[in-house]
């Protein structure tokens, strides 16, 4: 495509900025007249041939038919496209009353179908139209754009100076417009981030989307976009498949599809659809994670740049209500490690949103059952989605989902400061769910960080480009599945890993004291401020508290103290105080009757307890019980281990165990049960909270293994708590692509400092020369 006149067009228009916009908009605003100004002379000159037509038609409707409301198909077809313009004005006519104009121009923006009237309102024209009106600016405008010096019709023209302008094209008109988008966005580089791709990024999306079944595209394909902003990716994606010129030249049919959450960017996206011909009714506006537009659709290739680091906390009541997922786009089924299958919440950290977007095109995938050729996806994220959450988290669900069902192809990583607001590493998905028989069971990655050639100026924080070298040589090394230097390829299960608990005794110490059961006085949780409270009012907190409620409800709005409902309402109940004080004289009997001697051994202290409670026909509740043993205990590395249960294991019931644990009786031990010296009796011990640790266990090792490999060698008491067992998935380009940088010698650097303090001895006694003649 021979875009010489293309950028004649980009040029003459760039001036009406300067030349008509100057001091009445600031700079950064030039785009919000230019581009919705731009779209009505492009629609106007397609509509300006069967203006009449529409007009007879509209009348034929009005006073002929007698219709009460305008027929849209009937207009349509009389305009011959999917919008019209019922008024009787033209852009150019709007000039021939400058009186008027600006009713004129209300009239002629009213006049347009509603599809072209959304557009508009997206574009706060109208506002735009009001500011050049007040400023007297409007005529100048329109007189730049109808002007001879360019042609936006589709039909050859002659220029004023008598040379023939070529007619614009729908794919032209699309370059035109997409190049005034990139200029404005550049000019405005703070914002162009959130909504434009540098075209060089999509170029590679495009290659690795369609490249690998060029050969075998269907005659009609759609492409999607569900964070499309101004449609760049669905542009440059048809432009490929069309495109004679540098494209794969398909003659099939491309129908694109998209939906953006702001109303500017939607405009110019539904604007740059309806220019090239493509029906604007497939752009959507609004939240993609909201509301789910094209549920009853599926596409064959899809491609995205989604907000990263952007909250989707707006959109989570759409989406979950507290724990469970309502939007069955976010949510999957994953094979447990006990081989169960369950439903797993795909929802990441309210923070980032990106992987939910990754999820809403996995759903749009067409199924194989229906398509055999299924659906491919290119999608642009940050590093965070290769490696945030945890194992049984929304992010390394999410990455699990699509591993396991083998349908990551690839990730590429890209270089940084790429693109116009970030310099942050960036990242391209490839995935699909019909990989080539020799990419099954495999992902590869490809380390391209350091494919780019700097720009002599930054755009933004634009400093580096991806230059067509580059992206051939990404092709080579992806359409090759290359398998070494910069490009990796590894089996799916080895990013899988089991993230097990590892569990250690718990020992404690025992003593009744007078000063551990006086804070028996206070319920656990509400120490503090029932300590605030007693040294206020102490006794009288039993029969008149409610005479110091007010009191009490100042203090703790004046100090800020967060308390539960449940905590404020104990606080103020009198019953709570009562029944501490009753747990606290219970306490005292029984350091009466125990007395009050420190021991080691918790197990036997915790008997004594229980039997004189039973020898006192005492039936103290379990959490009173256990309040008053934690009060007097404490956690010491040399007191013997806490024991939770004895367990007499004999047939069924151990080999009942034995199965649940994946053990053998001789390594049962391994999994927290001991065995005594009584036959077929194990002992369970408490386990330590604070010494509680995990393990991440590679998915192609075995968890007893390692641990046996791992741990127990450091740690002889510790065990391993299956149940626990979570799988998780997670992709690191440092780990895979890290290359070790040896330390210079020491004689080297100690050469470097010689020469160093060689260097700067003579400006030293200069300085120092100087300050004492100044002296």
């Amino acid at each position: 495509m021979d875009h010489t006149a293309h950028n004649k067009i980009v040029s003459f228009i760039w001036t009406i900025a300067d030349d008509c916009l100057r001091d009445v908009f600031v700079r950064g605003k030039y785009r919000d007249v230019i581009l919705p100004m731009f779209v009505l002379r492009r629609l106007d000159c397609l509509l300006e041939p069967t203006k009449q037509a529409v007009r007879d038609e509209m009348l034929f409707q009005t006073d002929d038919a007698g219709l009460t409301e305008l027929d849209p198909s009937g207009l349509r077809d009389a305009s011959g496209y999917v919008f019209y313009n019922t008024s009787e004005w033209t852009l150019k006519s709007l000039l021939g009353n400058p009186s008027q104009l600006e009713a004129n121009m209300d009239a002629y923006l009213n006049g347009f179908s509603d599809n072209v009237k959304e557009i508009i309102e997206n574009f706060d024209l109208r506002t735009q139209v009001r500011k050049m009106i007040a400023a007297d600016v409007l005529f100048d405008v329109i007189e730049k754009y109808v002007a001879e010096d360019i042609n936006l019709t589709p039909h050859d023209n002659r220029g004023p100076d008598g040379r023939v302008q070529p007619g614009l094209s729908n794919l032209g008109m699309g370059y035109v417009f997409e190049e005034l988008i990139r200029k404005f966005n550049e000019e405005n580089n703070e914002e162009a981030g959130e909504h434009f791709t540098p075209r060089e990024v999509i170029k590679l999306m495009t290659h690795l989307l369609f490249d690998p079944v060029k050969d075998r595209l269907p005659p009609v394909l759609t492409v999607y976009d569900p964070a499309c902003g101004s449609g760049g990716m669905l542009t440059e994606a048809q432009n490929f498949i069309v495109d004679p010129d540098g494209g794969i030249q398909s003659s099939a049919d491309v129908y694109i599809y998209g939906k953006e959450v702001n109303p500017e960017t939607f405009a110019i996206c539904k604007s740059d659809m309806m220019i090239k011909g493509n029906n604007p009714e497939n752009i959507k506006l609004g939240s993609t994670l909201a509301t789910n537009d094209f549920s009853a659709m599926s596409f064959d290739f899809m491609l995205s740049n989604p907000p990263y680091g952007k909250s989707w906390k707006t959109d989570s009541k759409f989406i979950k209500e507290g724990k469970d997922v309502l939007d069955p786009r976010f949510k999957i089924e994953l094979t447990g490690y006990d081989g169960k299958v369950e439903t797993c919440d795909a929802t990441p950290r309210s923070s980032d949103g990106q992987l939910l977007f990754l999820m809403e095109m996995v759903d749009k995938m067409r199924k194989l059952k229906d398509s055999p050729a299924g659906s491919r996806i290119a999608s642009v994220h940050n590093g965070s989605s290769l490696f945030t959450g945890d194992a049984g988290g929304g992010e390394s669900n999410i990455r699990r989902y699509l591993i396991e069902n083998d349908m990551v192809e690839a990730i590429i990583q890209l270089p940084n400061s790429l693109f116009y607001n970030t310099g942050i590493t960036t990242y391209i998905w490839v995935v699909t769910n019909h990989k080539p028989a020799h990419r099954q069971g495999r992902v590869q990655l490809i380390n391209a960080s350091e494919m780019y050639t700097k720009r002599r100026k930054n755009l933004g924080e634009k400093n580096c480009d991806l230059g067509d070298e580059h992206i051939d040589t990404i092709m080579e090394l992806y359409t090759g599945l290359a398998d070494e230097g910069v490009a990796k390829v590894f089996d799916n299960d080895d990013f899988g890993y089991c993230k097990v608990t590892v569990e250690r005794p718990l020992r404690k110490m025992a003593q009744f004291t007078p000063e551990r059961i006086a804070t028996l006085r206070f319920t656990t949780g509400l120490q503090e401020i029932m300590g605030w409270v007693w040294e206020r009012y102490g006794e009288d907190v039993y029969a008149n508290l409610k005479a110091h409620r007010e009191a009490i409800e100042d203090y703790i709005e004046r100090e800020e103290i967060t308390l539960t409902p449940k905590n404020r309402k104990a606080l103020l109940d009198p019953k709570t105080w009562v029944t501490q004080r009753e747990v606290m004289a219970e306490a005292a009997r029984l350091m009466a009757n125990i007395g009050q001697e420190k021991t080691d051994d918790f197990n036997a202290f915790s008997a004594a307890v229980d039997a004189d409670l039973k020898s006192r026909k005492v039936k103290l509740p379990a959490a009173q019980k256990n309040q008053i043993l934690n009060a007097v205990s404490w956690r010491d590395d040399g007191a013997k281990k806490v024991i939770k249960k004895r367990h007499k294991l004999t047939g069924d019931k151990l080999a009942t165990l034995l199965a649940k644990l994946g053990a053998t009786q001789e390594t049962l031990q391994d999994h927290g049960f001991w065995a005594t010296d009584s036959a077929d009796e194990y002992i369970e011990y408490e386990s330590d909270s604070d010494l509680r640790d995990s393990e991440n266990v590679p998915l192609k090792d075995d968890i007893h293994a390692y641990f046996l490999r791992e741990v127990r060698p450091h740690v002889d008491d510790a065990w391993l708590d299956i149940s626990s067992v979570k799988i998780g998935y997670e992709i690191s380009f440092n780990r895979y692509f890290y290359q070790h940088k040896p330390l210079r010698d020491l004689n080297e650097v100690a050469r470097d400092i010689l020469e160093l303090e060689k260097e700067t001895d003579g400006l030293l006694k200069r300085l120092v020369s100087l300050t004492s003649e100044a002296v």
